[in-house]
């Protein structure tokens, strides 16, 4: 009886070794279907990709677009706001599905994050204060002080043209510190920078350059399990661009169509 027993628990453990394995190699996108929802990463903070409106509601061009992708898979989307430096890093980890939050596409990142097909292309702008005569390109840079978020694309421009990036989480951060003259200057999103300036029309800072930008994409965590979650995104997005969606979501936050490069 009592090696029945012993016999009994050890092929417990060898299921339940078993099915945690196989949980482990399960594909993410039967996963996620399972489960039922789709946990999106964004920062909550950055309008008009993602951030609250006056009642309080999260809203923005990427809530809107984790929406449509959720829609798409027939799950419910599950939004989990973190700071900017947490959010690939979470995918990374499996922590989140994926993120939507402007996220740019780099060869760079790449190389440990799969990415979707690109789904909107942005500009980018060189901010600087309304007194300042001494910045007027990416050239000027050297030696200067720039305020961007870890990690960004933005910081990661400032840096190859020589300033030293000062780093803060949020958009109005940046812009006190410009203001305040603790910082030179801010390379950041042009259509990000044009919606601050509509609600701070007195701010006085100015535009000196606008560069292209990356294209931006959704990143999902680098793995065999994660292909048909990529491809399935795609399809989704692909149709939303077929059928006008994402050119209609594009209109409604930034005034223009940014679906095409």
């Amino acid at each position: 009886m009592k090696k029945a027993l012993i016999w009994l628990a050890v092929l417990a453990l060898g299921l339940s070794i078993f099915a945690g394995a196989a949980a482990e190699g399960q594909d993410a996108l039967a996963k996620i279907r399972e489960k039922g929802t789709l946990t999106i990463a964004m920062e909550g903070v950055w309008q008009p990709w993602t951030y609250h409106d006056e009642s309080g509601a999260l809203t923005g061009f990427d809530v809107e677009v984790g929406e449509l992708i959720a829609e798409g898979l027939g799950v419910t989307p599950e939004f989990m706001e973190t700071a900017w430096d947490g959010i690939l890093a979470g995918v990374e980890s499996g922590r989140f599905d994926i993120a939507c939050n402007g996220v740019g596409y780099t060869e760079e990142r790449a190389e440990k994050y799969s990415f979707s097909e690109p789904y909107v292309y942005t500009e980018m702008v060189l901010v600087v204060r309304a007194d300042n005569d001494d910045i007027h390109s990416l050239e000027d840079l050297k030696g200067k002080k720039t305020v961007n978020s870890p990690n960004s694309t933005y910081a990661l421009r400032a840096e190859a043209a020589g300033a030293e990036v000062i780093y803060v989480d949020k958009l109005d951060e940046t812009m006190a510190l410009l203001v305040q003259g603790r910082a030179d200057a801010t390379l950041n999103a042009k259509d990000s920078v044009e919606s601050y300036l509509s609600e701070h029309p007195e701010a006085q800072i100015k535009i000196v350059q606008t560069v292209a930008g990356e294209p931006v994409a959704v990143p999902i965590r680098k793995s065999a399990e994660t292909e048909s979650l990529v491809a399935e995104i795609n399809r989704i997005l692909q149709e939303a661009r077929e059928d006008g969606r994402l050119a209609a979501l594009s209109e409604k936050y930034f005034g223009q169509d940014l679906t095409k490069r």
